[in-house]
Order: C-alpha cells, then sequence, then structure tokens
C-alpha cells in the first residue's frame, strides 16, 4: 500500500543504508577478453551526462556543466591493474574503483550515503553545512578534513591528504570555482552537474554518476529504480485530485524576485504534486529574475506559495517584511510552506542536501501542502506550514 512505501522511504532516509559488497580488488592478469564492468548503468532520466562502456574502461562525458557553458568534461575510468588506453589526456585518467574522495559540495554526500560509501570520505568542503547523518558523525569522530569552499579551498591540504578523487560542481565562474586550480594542482577531480537537471529524478540520477567512479553500478541501479518507483506512485496518488491549486514560488532578494521558470525542476515537482504552477507558460528550466511590479498580478491571486523567504517562520513575519504581502491570497489563509523543516544548528539546510537525493520524499511533502486529504498520515520530513 500507499503507506507502506512512504515508510520504507522514510525508514531508508533516517537509517544508514547497509555495506553493500565491494568491488575493490585489482586484476593481477590483464585478459583484454574479459569485460572488467558486468554490471552498467542505463541513464534514463539525466540529460547531463553519458557513460559508455569498453571493457576495461569507462568513458564518462559531463555535457552542460553549467548554464550556457562552452565546454564539456570527459573522464576515463580505467580499472586497476590494466592498461590506459590510448588517445586521453593524463588528466581525464581515474583509476577504478576509487578508494577515497574529497567532496566540494554537500549535496553529494548523500549520494555516498545512499551507495555505502562514506567510509571513502576524507574530506568535505564545509562542516558547518553537512546534514548526512552519516558525515556527521564522520566530523565528530574526527576522522574528516574541512578543506574549504570554491574559491577559498586550501588546495595545499587536499593535496596533503591525498584523495584519488575530488568531486565539485562549477557555475562558470574562474573566480568561484575550485576545479581549475585543484586541476592545475594535479589532482583528479569530478565536475557533478546535477544543479543544471530540469526534473527531479534527473537530478537524484546522478547518484549513477558517483557510482561510475567506485564501480557501483549495482547498487546505484538498485537504489535509483526503488526511488523512481515511488516518486511516480506518489504522482499517481497526486493526480487523482478533484482540483490542481495554483502555487506559486519564489523570494525577492534586494529588490528583485527569483522564481523558477516553467520548465524547472520545481516547475515539475509542482505539477506531479497536483499542483497548477502560475509561471507554467514560461519555458525556462533556471530562475527568472522579475520585479514585484512584474510578480504581483499573477501571484496575489496563488492559493499557495512555497520556497519564500528561508528566514521566515510564520505568516506575521511575511506581514512584517512587506504589508503588501497581506494582499496575497495564500498570505491571508495562511498557505505557505519554506523546506526549511530540517536546517542544522549552524544554518546548513538539509533540503538542499538530502533533498536532491531523495525527491520522492519531497513530491510526498508537496502533495500534503497542496491535498493534504491524499496523504492524511504523512507527515513532513524537508516542508513545513508556516504558522500564523
Amino acid at each position: 500500500t500507499y503507506f507502506l512505501f512512504v515508510a520504507y522511504a522514510l525508514v531508508s532516509f533516517f537509517t544508514h543504508l547497509p555495506t553493500f559488497q565491494t568491488s575493490s580488488k585489482c586484476s593481477t592478469v590483464y585478459n583484454p577478453q574479459v569485460d572488467y564492468f558486468p554490471n552498467k548503468v542505463k541513464v534514463t532520466q539525466a540529460q547531463g551526462f553519458t557513460v559508455e562502456y569498453h571493457r576495461n574502461y569507462k568513458v564518462v562525458s559531463v555535457k552542460n556543466p553549467w548554464r550556457n557553458a562552452d565546454t564539456t568534461f570527459q573522464y576515463v575510468l580505467v580499472q586497476c591493474n590494466t592498461p590506459v588506453p590510448s588517445g586521453f589526456d593524463k588528466s581525464q585518467i581515474v583509476q577504478v574503483p576509487v578508494n577515497s574522495v574529497v567532496s566540494m559540495s554537500t549535496t553529494h554526500l548523500p549520494l555516498l550515503d545512499k551507495l555505502g560509501l562514506v567510509d571513502r570520505l576524507i574530506g568535505v568542503s564545509d562542516f558547518n553545512q553537512v546534514n548526512t547523518p552519516s558525515v556527521v558523525a564522520k566530523i565528530k569522530a574526527g576522522k574528516l578534513q574541512e578543506v574549504g569552499r570554491s574559491n577559498n579551498t586550501n588546495v595545499e591540504k587536499v593535496l596533503e591528504i591525498k584523495p584519488e578523487l575530488v568531486t565539485t560542481y562549477g557555475v562558470g565562474n574562474p573566480k568561484s570555482d575550485s576545479h581549475p586550480k585543484l586541476i592545475e594542482a594535479g589532482l583528479p577531480v569530478a565536475i557533478i552537474a546535477e544543479y543544471m537537471e530540469s526534473s527531479p529524478l534527473g537530478r537524484a540520477e546522478w547518484l549513477k554518476f558517483m557510482a561510475l567512479f567506485f564501480n557501483r553500478e549495482t547498487e546505484a541501479e538498485r537504489v535509483f529504480s526503488q526511488m523512481e518507483s515511488r516518486y511516480n506512485s506518489i504522482s499517481k496518488i497526486a493526480s487523482q485530485a478533484k482540483n490542481k491549486p495554483t502555487v506559486f514560488s519564489g523570494f525577492d532578494s534586494r529588490g528583485t524576485w527569483y522564481i523558477p521558470g516553467g520548465d524547472s525542476y520545481t516547475a515539475k515537482f509542482i505539477a506531479d504534486a497536483g499542483g497548477n504552477y502560475i509561471w507554467n507558460d514560461d519555458r525556462s528550466t533556471g530562475s527568472i529574475n522579475l520585479s514585484f511590479e512584474q510578480i504581483f498580478d499573477r501571484a496575489q491571486t496563488a492559493e499557495v506559495w512555497i520556497n519564500s523567504s528561508q528566514d521566515w517562520r510564520s505568516v506575521n513575519d511575511v506581514i512584517n517584511t512587506d504589508r503588501r504581502y497581506t494582499k496575497f491570497r495564500a498570505v491571508k489563509y495562511s498557505k505557505l510552506f519554506n523546506p526549511t523543516a530540517r536546517m542544522n544548528a549552524t544554518g546548513g539546510n538539509d533540503f538542499w542536501e538530502g533533498g536532491t537525493a531523495n525527491p520522492d520524499i519531497v513530491l510526498a511533502d508537496l502533495v500534503k501542502a497542496l491535498h493534504p486529504e491524499l496523504m492524511p498520515k504523512h507527515q513532513f520530513v524537508y516542508y513545513h506550514p508556516l504558522i500564523k
């Protein structure tokens, strides 16, 4: 039943997954006739990466590393103790399975956790932002190094702990991106660009990208298949709703409003949760920047408002920020929901960490917000209603 698989989702989220069988043994004698990767992933939802399998190596390509990128990244993952193929730059070669990794983004941590690979993690960018329980435990035990964020990355420290892989991300700004100087230092770097995906399941499928570096394809396929099944089941429940409330998503920052485009992953979440996004006629996959006057005509009539200011905890906070919000229907009827239910003591928001890797749970929260009658027993995990 529905409640059983939601219960399973919550249990799998809040408990540490068991360690999987590790394919860590290197070949002693190379046999060119052997397929060293008998278990393969099939990419079905993500648009940003591909993998091409060969007998003893995999060619992994990141096609769209950041917005308006004019470059791609390619990695050649070679089974350890087998020949390195010719025709590739040395910086592209990574020996697999990787035995130690530094993660420069909290969104990578749930992927390692779901694959049973937190034991390989030796460094993270910022302790204060971490929410993943198994990683928090390693921090408290003094078993992780903190290496700094973005342009403040301590390359010397990363070199000192000698990871076999550094996972990071890019935005196309050499002043803030960490990967150029990490690559220049001779470190093996992989760009993970899940944030560029325009669907929740597309973002979550980067679990398979991570798995490729550790030969954990079997585990990735199993975990993602279960997650996808739960997501689709919850979406099917939402499709039974008799009406689709209009939904506004966005917030003001220093006079500019940032709202999701009509083809963004947030818009997809709203549609799958049985909502009618008020900017669904827009074809942007990222965010749109607008003035208050531009958003007012549409937003004031929206029945539900999600993803507003992270600082708001109550409806009174909303009204005290700007009296004009009293004209918003969602404010009048207290239909505001923020993804700030799981924040640590130093401000790290698990919605941007665990939520990316658990789209089925996020979707259940949104269905609860839009159609509480369809999810009477579900308890909010990432979202919560703003109280009066």
